[in-house]
């Protein structure tokens, strides 16, 4: 029974990998620097934008974030309404309540300022809109009937890399489970890299979305179906959160650390949304459905377990990840561990947990096997997980 689920998993990613070259990859007009969300806000004003509404949510209002945003949006003769009811992990009547705001304001773009919460609740936003479904209906791979109206980015954080992907993340409170929306209608038009945004952010939320871009670097690159310009980017991404991260967890004004996170986000989003993601995400997906843990954080404490897991046939490539890093010297196998130590250290210097308190034994069996059912149904890993193995890998969370 194994090696026929091996056998099912290792067609649908061969299947996957011949049929990606037909999806169209978008990558958004990005604009760089600590004057870019003007450049953005000017943009869209020259796109003839008549009332955008600006997702996001009430921390980002109370620490001043949105003035900022909408003073540039005035200036550039945009009018604009907020919503500010995003929370972590965003659900499916946050995202209706939106969609009620954009209607009731007659408004025709959307800007996500946030992490990648609000970036997935506006995707999620105009994606209901544009399609005038509900988003149950939506879930899936290639639904969006209908074109978005305009999409527009300006990441808070550094990690979800969500400004240069296709997928929106959309939690189902009743059935505990992450809903996702698949499609290339959902890259955002624009973006805006502004590092002075996110200087203000705290040294836990800077670790774990560092991590997240760390996460999405590392399994981009391990990844079958990986390209020679994904990897390109990976080891980018990779190379920068090792050289930045510590100076942004530690130095929070630092802009230059702060502006180089948000490059490597940037770099890893558009490496993972085509050569995907893996064991990783997948359990981090349940873990946040079950326990709210946040997304970037339940990456991080996975990530090291799964690297461990996947050595073997990955060896290779994290040797070449343990190089961009400039680890010198070794065997491929002994880079390789090196370099899961080199993550492990990482982790440690900004304070990632290397257990999760909320996970309870008698969800073990239950997360392992809805992580591997979007696994196996979606993810190109290099080496097949069964359930012993997933449970067991999530047991070693438990202490």
């Amino acid at each position: 029974m194994f090696a026929l689920k091996q056998f099912i998993h290792n067609l649908i990613i061969a299947i996957g990998r011949f049929l990606a070259p037909l999806v169209p990859q978008k990558v958004p007009v990005t604009f760089v620097g600590t004057n870019s969300t003007a450049q953005l806000c000017q943009a869209i004003g020259q796109t003839g934008t008549k009332k955008l509404l600006l997702v996001t949510d009430a921390m980002l209002v109370k620490l001043g974030i949105v003035e900022r945003v909408t003073g540039a949006l005035g200036e550039a003769g945009v009018e604009w309404c907020v919503y500010d009811g995003v929370e972590p992990d965003p659900t499916f009547a946050q995202v209706q309540t939106g969609v009620e705001r954009f209607k009731s304001e007659q408004c025709d773009a959307v800007l996500a300022v946030g992490g990648g919460s609000s970036m997935d609740a506006s995707k999620a936003i105009a994606a209901v809109a544009s399609n005038d479904k509900p988003i149950e209906k939506l879930e899936g791979m290639f639904k969006l009937r209908k074109e978005l109206m305009p999409l527009y980015a300006l990441p808070t954080t550094a990690g979800t890399g969500s400004e240069a992907s296709m997928v929106a993340v959309v939690s189902d409170s009743k059935a505990k489970a992450k809903k996702f929306i698949i499609d290339p209608k959902l890259y955002p038009s624009m973006t805006a890299l502004d590092a002075s945004l996110m200087t203000g952010v705290p040294p836990a939320i800077t670790a774990a979305t560092g991590m997240d871009a760390l996460t999405h670097a590392i399994e981009s690159y391990v990844s079958v179906s990986a390209t020679d310009e994904t990897r390109r980017l990976s080891r980018a991404a990779a190379k920068m959160v090792f050289d930045h991260l510590p100076t942004a967890f530690a130095s929070g004004e630092d802009v230059e650390a702060r502006g180089a996170m948000a490059l490597a986000s940037y770099y890893a989003g558009v490496a993972f949304t085509r050569a995907s993601v893996g064991y990783v995400h997948a359990i981090a997906h349940q873990l946040g459905a079950y326990y709210k843990t946040p997304h970037g954080l339940a990456n991080a404490i996975v990530l090291p377990r799964v690297l461990e897991f996947s050595k073997g046939p990955a060896a290779g490539r994290l040797a070449e990840l343990a190089d961009a890093i400039g680890i010198e010297g070794g065997s491929i196998t002994e880079k390789a561990d090196r370099f899961i130590e080199a993550v492990k250290e990482l982790a440690a210097t900004v304070d990632i947990p290397v257990v999760l308190d909320s996970l309870q034994r008698t969800d073990i069996t239950p997360i392992a096997k809805r992580a591997l059912s979007e696994a196996h149904a979606n993810y190109p890993v290099p080496r097949y997980m069964s359930q012993d193995d997933c449970e067991s890998l999530l047991g070693s969370l438990l202490d």
